[in-house]
């Protein structure tokens, strides 16, 4: 589909992308072969889909699954859409499929969750939310919707046993105490996992995300370095993966209620010594 895009997420295995589409015509537009493997997700509004020539309706309460070389139409009965559309690689898709790229045919109606999701998806994105938290809540989401799609197949490749989550669990622990900075992709590769099975999986067995782990590991380096009197917050800031330094100022504001400057000033200072 084409249209205003703004690109929230670009990896090898997904694109997070925000679309406004600027068409108003009652007709069909012509039919053309769908280029990816993507899930799309209204906004709100009505749009009407041909897929090899069966038609759908399309509303915020369904996801249309974009099948890759599926002959294709869209109108727009009530005029310009907006969507988020979730575009996937071949592999990735396999894996929500317990490891077959066959995608069935059909919409997938949504769930409270699955919509709850998306909106949480799509505010994290407009707000600047770093991309390690986007690529693992896209994940999440896609899981979702491919569970709904097919549950048998997206069940098929859980692990075996709880010592099989343990390890997988821990083993993503170590890769990010070593280095908190890698991105999910990076992660998923370096634990022999892929990223939706290894969120799922960490989120089990921890009782907390990924993002919010990486993110405490991020928030304990900090402390530290603000510990041995660190002035250099911006350079602090770059080798932690942060944004920039307001971007770091304000994460460990919200986790301590304090800025580092003022965190720096009470962990150095003689009075806080034991």
């Amino acid at each position: 589909m084409s249209g205003d895009r703004r690109v929230y997420l670009r990896e090898d295995d997904v694109h997070l992308v925000d679309v406004r589409c600027g068409s108003t015509g009652p007709g069909w537009t012509p039919p053309r072969p769908a280029p990816v493997f993507g899930l799309v997700l209204l906004q709100g509004g009505v749009l009407r889909g041909r897929v090899d020539g069966v038609e759908h309706v399309l509303d915020s309460a369904s996801v249309y699954v974009e099948r890759l070389g599926a002959e294709q139409q869209f109108a727009h009965p009530l005029g310009p859409d907006a969507f988020t559309e979730i575009v996937l690689s071949a592999p990735r898709v396999a894996d929500l499929l317990g490891g077959d790229l066959a995608v069935p045919e059909g919409l997938v109606m949504v769930t409270p969750e699955l919509s709850l999701a998306h909106r949480m998806l799509l505010a994290r994105a407009r707000q600047g939310a770093e991309p390690f938290e986007l690529a693992e809540a896209t994940a999440r989401l896609a899981a979702l919707v491919f569970a709904r799609l097919a549950p048998d197949r997206a069940d098929s490749g859980r692990p075996a046993s709880a010592a099989a989550r343990r390890r997988l669990a821990d083993d993503a622990r170590a890769a990010l105490a070593a280095e908190p900075t890698i991105g999910l992709t990076a992660l998923s590769r370096a634990v022999g996992a892929s990223p939706h099975h290894l969120s799922r999986v960490f989120s089990a067995v921890t009782g907390t995300t990924l993002t919010a782990h990486r993110d405490r590991l991020r928030l304990a380096r900090v402390l530290d370095r603000l510990s041995g009197g660190e002035r250099d917050l911006a350079g602090l800031a770059r080798e932690l993966g942060y944004t920039d330094q307001p971007h770091m100022t304000r994460a460990v504001r919200t986790t301590t209620g304090l800025p580092p400057g003022r965190l720096r000033a009470l962990l150095t200072s003689p009075e806080t010594a034991l």
